[in-house]
């Protein structure tokens, strides 16, 4: 009645996850709820957006934006030196950084069984900020979900296709209105899936 999509837990509390026009379905039947999916990644202060992708899918793959604050004090205090948001992305630390952190949403996706198959199975980490002067987020700062599908396909298919890396080529607006390219070989992470009802470590 309210739009909402939602699921009974094990003690039978009503859990909001989604906008019901915004849920979908993974291939094999369990329910795919992106923003719920989303939102807890953006909970760790190192994740600054996250896209994810499952609808009609064998498995959830997800598109991360690093805070370039955040993991830029974080690498620092580590003595990591770095050029820039693109010279991060591409960082193994940084990389083995998010991953701990989808593994601590993942362990919380698995405790309830709705949501168990929609563990994140394979990310990467975007080599441009998600921006609203691209058109990739509304004036609001919400994902454009199928517009970002549509114009980073070649990594959403990477990512499905099980590849390990992917070069793009992406145009770029700037502050002043001039427009370029940002070229970068992106690397795609695994991810162990939780076992289902396991409390995380």
């Amino acid at each position: 009645m309210t739009g909402e999509a939602g699921f009974l837990d094990k003690v039978g509390h009503l859990k909001i996850i989604d906008r019901a026009n915004d849920v979908g379905k993974l291939a094999n039947g369990p329910l795919f709820a992106p923003q719920f999916i989303e939102n807890k990644l953006k909970f760790y202060s190192y994740i600054k957006e996250a896209v994810c992708f499952g609808d009609r899918r064998e498995m959830v793959c997800a598109f991360i934006n690093i805070d370039l604050q955040a993991v830029g004090n974080w690498a620092e205090k580590r003595n990591l030196a770095y050029s820039g948001y693109v010279d991060l992305t591409r960082r193994a630390e940084v990389y083995a950084l998010i991953l701990s952190c989808i593994q601590q949403v993942n362990a919380d996706l698995a405790r309830e069984s709705a949501l168990a198959s929609s563990q994140v199975r394979r990310f990467l980490i975007l080599h441009k900020e998600l921006d609203a002067d691209d058109d990739e987020l509304t004036r609001t700062r919400k994902v454009r979900r199928g517009f970002v599908a549509e114009k980073y396909a070649p990594l959403v298919q990477a990512l499905f296709e099980g590849k390990t890396h992917c070069r793009i080529a992406t145009e770029v607006r700037f502050e002043d209105g001039r427009r370029g390219t940002i070229e970068a070989d992106i690397k795609i992470q695994d991810v162990m899936a939780s076992e289902p009802g396991r409390e995380a470590a």
